[in-house]
């Protein structure tokens, strides 16, 4: 047996094994590998906006010396440090990290001034780090402003051989101005890039007035501000919701243009895509819509693009509204995508959460509290240490000759300056190290002038460290110097998403009136092979099926209808009949053009009539009435709408329903007993001791009943109304001359 592992032991050598539950083992290592993830490198911190890479990365510049106005430097240096001091990761991630700091499409507020190639909108990547350089920008310089002045905790790096800091002193709101994205374990971070002239108006707001809530503070901050523009297109009370709970998203949409060409046609030209897509993607995207035809409004596509971006979209045809076309085009591609908001966080403890807007700002405003209070603490000391040298200056000049003869005379001056004018060791090596020149321009005015300065000083920052309606007063000062930079009236800080509601167009119904309306008949086999004949199909034994493949399906449709599809499993399939394949040859299957299982069989094919019911049921003998526009399913996987083995699909054209049982027995109710449901089981419509439902009938009152023989004759039921009863009841054997299939047409 293993011998377990005792510290006590000593070096223990080979014996150093541990015995324990490998799910104990497991779950204790990643429980710590999860925190490592969460706190140390996806989510960033709601005080500078920056994660543990970003923060070391724009350190490591400050220590480079790589500020606005100096030379750039090769980004492998910037990278070097970070990999050799402060981050032991890869050079690769770190220069990817560092790339996005630079893109002006990716990052609202650039944090380095990329001099090279950085990647551009196409989704192409930077050049090597070898071949590119860097240095820090405005915005970057005010995140580190005050830094060396103890404005924040510094901690040992990885090694113990440098130090770091634990969060800069963020001179603008960061984390909102910028956003973040990441995925760490079991919780995740998305936050779209805002206006900073916009937040610090939200943060003045919150300054007189902090009980302001988000709707107040939305006033001034109307959403996103994403670098590539665009038009922001959700309503406002969803955002107010975004921006109250922290979750949400946020729909944004390309910024289009019509320009008008002769004889009345027109092209429309995009000139801002969406945040966060690839437009070389989104062309490719656009051009394949145009090959497989699910866009056929749209003509051409062209990119046009060289520092600014232009892409040019033609329609179909001139009559096309341009309005029409690009609201098909916003649900067909990404010209219109959703940026999903989850504003996941580091709070100034290291714990994660979800904040919204204004406990986001408010936790920004307690960071330059604490930050503006720190430096003032700083400088105090500095002030404090430099009057105290004043003092022993002056002491020497009104005593400058005792001064002299002592340190020209006495074997230790220092202590006897010290004894004889009952000065501090500071201020004795203070006059000690004064050179003879300078003791000459020692004037008593010049001492004195500084002193006074200073003494003001002290004074200022004792009474703003005594008081928190001064230190808050500068927070809001240090604002208003933040929008000389980042406001409202440089270039980086002007708006560039703009807000619009979507308009209210049915680009389903023009996409509809295109297609030219033409009778067709839809063939489906027992296979499930369908195609499409042009005008209707007089005789369908000449029609021909691959080897063991028969009929199943035969409806009249137009090219303008949505063929319904009703599977075994209770779905509903949608297929438009201008797609369906032409009926030249076989067909193809329709199970390459659904999510269809080969186990899953056909219950029913038809037209969709917008308003039309249906009276649906399953082999247990469950049913209900469902609204035919419920049943619509616009995607491959189809629409769930009958829970159990369906059987039954009919139009509700009557009052009454019958049915009849694998028992024989048939039960006629009303179809009021029915309910209107959009899916579900349904009620039970007969009772059975054995087996379940066979067939069902709808019919009116009026009318009458009747049965269809396996001839084909129909043959009226005149004493239907003998087997009228309440459903759910067991009913009464089927009368004489009823099919010895048990059912009320053939199969």
């Amino acid at each position: 047996m293993t011998k377990p592992f005792n510290p006590d032991d000593g070096d223990g050598g080979d014996d150093r094994i541990v015995d324990e539950p490998l799910t104990e083992a497991l779950s204790r290592r990643y429980l710590a590998y999860a925190l490592s993830t969460i706190t140390s490198r996806a989510l960033p911190d709601v005080r500078d906006g920056l994660k543990p890479v970003h923060r070391r990365l724009l350190y490591a510049m400050r220590q480079l010396r790589l500020d606005p106005q100096t030379t750039a430097k090769k980004c492998a240096r910037v990278v070097g440090d970070v990999i050799g001091k402060y981050h032991p990761h890869g050079d690769t991630a770190v220069y990817d990290a560092l790339v996005r700091l630079a893109q002006d499409f990716a990052q609202r507020y650039p944090l380095v001034d990329g001099q090279g190639n950085f990647g551009n909108i196409d989704g192409d990547n930077a050049a090597a780090m070898r071949y590119t350089e860097c240095r820090m920008t405005d915005a970057a310089a005010l995140l580190l402003d005050g830094i060396d002045e103890d404005a924040v905790d510094f901690r040992a790096t990885y090694d113990g051989e440098e130090e770091e800091p634990v969060v800069l002193p963020a001179g603008f709101p960061n984390l909102l101005a910028n956003g973040s994205a990441g995925i760490a374990v079991g919780m995740a971070t998305s936050i779209p890039p805002h206006n900073v002239g916009e937040l610090v108006a939200a943060c003045q707001i919150l300054l007189d007035k902090p009980e302001a809530t988000t709707t107040e503070l939305m006033q001034v901050v109307g959403g996103p501000d994403f670098p590539t523009g665009g038009v922001i297109v959700e309503p406002a009370a969803s955002l107010l919701e975004t921006y109250e709970t922290g979750r949400g998203g946020v729909r944004v949409r390309a910024l289009w243009t019509e320009e008008p060409l002769p004889r009345g046609g027109y092209r429309i030209i995009v000139t801002e895509i969406p945040y966060q897509v690839k437009k070389a993607d989104l062309i490719e995207q656009l051009a394949d819509l145009i090959e497989t035809k699910k866009a056929p409004l749209l003509g051409d596509v062209r990119d046009e693009s060289a520092e600014d971006v232009r892409i040019v979209i033609e329609p179909k045809s001139r009559n096309i509204e341009a309005e029409v076309l690009m609201e098909s085009l916003f649900k067909l591609s990404a010209l219109e995508s959703r940026f999903s908001v989850n504003m996941n966080v580091l709070d100034a403890k290291g714990s994660p959460g979800v904040m919204g807007l204004k406990p986001a700002l408010k936790a920004f405003l307690d960071h330059r509290r604490e930050v503006i209070v720190r430096r003032a603490r700083f400088r105090l000391g500095k002030i404090e240490a430099r009057l105290h040298i004043l003092d022993g200056m002056l002491i020497a000049y009104l005593n400058l000759d005792e001064v002299i003869r002592i340190v020209r005379y006495e074997d230790e001056p220092k202590a006897k300056l010290i004894a004889a004018f009952a000065l501090s060791e500071l201020q004795a090596e203070a006059i000690l190290n004064t050179r003879l020149r300078q003791l000459a321009r020692l004037e008593e005015m010049e001492i004195r002038r500084e002193h006074a300065e200073l003494s003001e000083e002290r004074d200022g920052l004792n009474a703003m460290l005594a008081s928190d309606k001064l230190q808050w007063r500068l927070v809001g000062e240090g604002l208003k110097e933040v929008l000389k930079v980042l406001g409202p009236a440089t270039a980086v800080g002007k708006r560039r998403s703009v807000f619009a509601d979507a308009p209210q167009i049915d680009a389903a119904s023009a996409i509809e009136a295109m297609i030219p309306r033409e009778a067709i008949t839809v063939i489906l086999s027992e296979r499930g092979w369908i195609r499409a004949a042009k005008g209707k199909v007089e005789d369908p034994s000449e029609l021909k099926f691959k080897e063991g493949d028969k009929l199943a399906f035969l409806v009249a449709a137009e090219t303008t209808d949505k063929l319904m599809i009703f599977a075994s499993d209770g779905r509903f399939f949608t297929l438009p009949c201008d797609k369906l394949p032409s009926a030249r040859g076989h067909g193809e299957p329709v199970r390459l053009m659904l999510d269809l299982d080969d186990k899953v069989s056909f219950v029913d094919v038809f037209p969709h009539k917008p308003g039309r019911k249906r009276f649906i049921a399953s082999k247990d003998g469950y049913g209900f009435i469902l609204p035919e526009d419920e049943a619509v399913a616009l995607r491959r996987a189809g629409k769930q709408v009958l829970n159990g083995v369906a059987l039954i699909s009919l139009e509700m054209a009557g009052d009454r329903v019958a049915v009849v049982g694998d028992n024989g027995k048939i039960l006629i109710f009303g179809a009021d007993e029915l309910p209107e449901m959009p899916r579900g089981k349904g009620v039970k419509l007969q009772s059975y001791r054995e087996g379940g439902l066979r067939d069902a009938l709808v019919f009116n009152a009026e009318a009458g009943a009747a049965w269809i023989d396996s001839a084909g004759r129909t043959r009226v039921w005149a004493e239907w109304s003998e087997w009228s009863g309440r459903r759910a009841a067991a009913g009464r054997l089927a009368p004489k001359g009823f099919p010895a299939s048990k059912r009320f047409r053939p199969k």
